[in-house]
């Protein structure tokens, strides 16, 4: 169960969520969140039972020092306090790791938590890896399944079907419980995917003040996400098979772009890349 702390009284909160593991591609969802932490100083209210939720074969404890003294850190999910972070609002920040197990006890905890302090808003950050280029700004898509705040924030309902995370099975519960929700991924580059992404978190953290209405200080985000993508490109630049799939994918995204753009337009893209790939050399 989660052990809360000694919570104050919320004024109108909103809930900002996001997880470690699959649904955190380039570590750009839990960046976004770790940020949101440190530039609003929030403080550790909550957390929950790790025995209840983690496989510690997965998801080691880690050996630490602490004020000169060897402690454990268990792995967990923490809620966060962020007093008075948006216009006098106060935010919950929950950071932590995909649960192992007992999804549905998991979501079930925070859906109470989220009831009991009577959450305005919950909005949920994911990554995913997808087939963009990492030259071109990474698109956001940004969804909601409330009718009301769909049409206040000109959204739409995901048409996403599939394999889910924790983010997404959060997302339905807090719907279900009639609690607005509003769900940002991210696509990162999946050849690009295995090291941390800033570039991602940069552009997911601009879809949370554009959504939020605010402004943020990016701190060092800015010229981390310029030294990902020099990085990348000396990636691409050894390796004359990922240089022409980037090129396949930048061709694909500048048609996309343009209004006479089409699926059947950006496919032809594609086919000419997978030809050119499957010729023999002269």
């Amino acid at each position: 169960m989660i052990e809360v702390d000694d919570l104050p009284e919320l004024v109108d909160p909103i809930i900002i969520a996001a997880f470690e593991g699959w649904n955190d591609a380039g570590e750009a969802a839990s960046s976004v969140v770790d940020h949101l932490a440190q530039v609003w100083d929030a403080q550790p209210v909550a957390a929950v039972d790790p025995e209840d939720y983690y496989d510690f074969q997965v998801n080691r404890p880690r050996v630490g020092v602490v004020d000169g003294i060897r402690r454990i850190t268990w792995p967990t999910t923490r809620v966060l306090h962020a007093a008075g972070a948006i216009a006098g609002r106060d935010v919950l920040l929950i950071q932590g790791i995909e649960p192992s197990t007992r999804w549905r006890s998991f979501v079930v905890e925070f859906i109470a938590l989220a009831d009991e302090v009577d959450a305005s808003m919950m909005l949920c950050l994911g990554a995913l890896l997808a087939d963009v280029p990492h030259t071109r700004p990474l698109p956001v898509g940004t969804y909601c399944d409330d009718a009301h705040l769909a049409h206040t924030l000109d959204l739409e309902p995901s048409t996403y079907e599939g394999p889910s995370g924790i983010v997404g099975v959060l997302a339905d519960a807090a719907h279900q419980s009639e609690i607005p929700t509003v769900s940002c991924w991210v696509s990162v580059p999946h050849y690009a995917g295995g090291a941390p992404s800033p570039k991602a978190a940069l552009a997911l953290l601009d879809q949370v003040e554009e959504l939020l209405q605010l402004t943020l200080d990016h701190g060092d985000l800015e010229d981390l996400a310029k030294a990902w993508e020099r990085g990348v490109d000396e990636l691409a630049a050894s390796d004359e098979e990922v240089a022409e799939y980037v090129e396949a994918l930048e061709q694909a995204t500048d048609t996309a772009e343009h209004p006479e753009a089409s699926g059947d337009a950006i496919a032809r893209e594609f086919e000419r890349y997978l030809r050119r790939r499957d010729e023999p050399e002269a």
